[in-house]
């Protein structure tokens, strides 16, 4: 039967009332991020589980490379959010983008020791010459001082998460302290420096460590690139193939794996994939401190955090007397003003996913990560609340 072009014309005004009247949903969005390695394992280890909860089916991609890639994409917009182990306040910063303290590790001293199983234990002072390249033997006096001393492990009242708590007047609560006495017969080895050859956070970080720990030994501020922080001629010749470069944590951790007596540093989980040993550190209290959740969240007990930007600033000199002087946050770099608002609340809900006891605690805590809780939480999620 034929139809008149009457009924062909109301079939036609129905159908566009229907697609009309029918809600439009926004599909989930697809979000990049890039930059610092020091978070990847833990943002690789998140993605999965934060698409599988995500009611408004979001998802992620992220591209590790270092901080200086995630500060560079953040100034070109390339994706959508971008990782940075240290602050970025560089002129080219735009005026909306905010730092939120996303992640929290201890950055680790790892060593080469192919027949030793004790465990080193070095003081600010040491880690600067070891670094700087003036102490290099490892049976050095200054090492042999070191680890051949007694010192003190302090224990707190922890949380179920492993993180300090606090009393009612915000100080750290202290179960006990031991005395330990170490002694430790070290190998009269030549020392293999492995240093970050990349731009890095990690770097950043840990030359920020021995500039305001041992001044007197590494005289040049922190930078992201290690041979312009070195306070000496790292070409020299009593330096060429004793300190060496690799990019990546994943680089310089494989590297000392293959070279019995080096030593470098990397976030704590590439100990074990590399078989590593991790020195613990001795800090300013005195006492030595391993790199673990309660030595972090004691030493970032004491951070500051900028205002405006979002940026945590430590107290390398803190005589709490736990802290281990090597924790620190990675920052997520979001904006304030998406010009897409849908794919600014898909970014808030990946920090939201990463911060939170599903992803920073049943994830992170077996992969070495720290996980934030009291005011540094409430610091990070202030943050988080300011990107739209």
């Amino acid at each position: 039967m034929k139809i008149s072009k009457i009924a062909k014309i109301a079939a036609v005004a129905i159908a566009f009332g229907l697609v009309a009247t029918t809600p439009v949903y926004a599909a989930g969005q697809s979000i990049q991020g890039s930059g610092a390695s020091f978070p990847t394992p833990l943002i690789e280890a998140c993605k999965a589980p934060f698409a599988a909860q995500s009611t408004a089916g979001n998802s992620y991609s992220y591209a590790s490379s270092s901080s200086g890639t995630g500060q560079s994409n953040s100034d070109k917009s390339i994706g959508d959010f971008w990782m940075s182990d240290s602050p970025y306040t560089a002129t080219t910063r735009r005026a909306t983008l905010i730092h939120v303290p996303l992640v929290a590790a201890p950055i680790a001293v790892l060593y080469n020791f192919p027949t030793s199983t004790k465990k080193l234990q070095l003081s600010a002072d040491t880690v600067a010459g070891i670094f700087a390249g003036t102490i290099t033997m490892w049976n050095d006096p200054a090492i042999a001082a070191d680890n051949n001393k007694t010192t003190s492990v302090t224990v707190y009242k922890k949380d179920r998460l492993g993180n300090p708590l606090k009393d009612a007047n915000g100080k750290l609560v202290v179960l006990r302290t031991t005395s330990v006495t170490n002694h430790f017969t070290l190998p009269n080895q030549k020392i293999i420096v492995v240093y970050r050859s990349d731009s890095s956070g990690t770097t950043s970080n840990f030359t920020n460590y021995l500039y305001k720990s041992s001044p007197s030994i590494w005289t040049k501020a922190n930078n992201k690139v290690f041979t312009s922080t070195f306070p000496g001629q790292i070409n020299s010749a009593a330096n060429l193939g004793r300190i060496v470069g690799a990019a990546s944590s994943t680089g310089v951790s494989q590297l000392a794996s293959k070279t019995p007596y080096s030593i470098t540093y990397a976030e704590v989980n590439y100990a074990a994939t590399y078989k590593l040993k991790i020195a613990n550190l001795i800090n300013p209290a005195g006492n030595t401190v391993s790199p673990d959740n309660t030595g972090v969240g004691a030493f970032l007990a004491s951070a500051t955090q900028d205002a405006a930007q979002g940026f945590l600033t430590y107290d390398f000199a803190t005589k709490e007397p736990g802290a281990y002087p090597l924790g620190v946050v990675s920052y997520m770099l979001a904006d304030t003003a998406y010009p897409n608002k849908d794919k600014a609340a898909a970014v808030k809900a990946i920090a939201t996913f990463i911060l939170s006891d599903a992803c920073a605690n049943t994830v992170g805590a077996k992969l070495g990560f720290s996980t934030m809780t009291g005011d540094l939480l409430k610091k990070a999620q202030a943050q988080v609340a300011k990107i739209g």
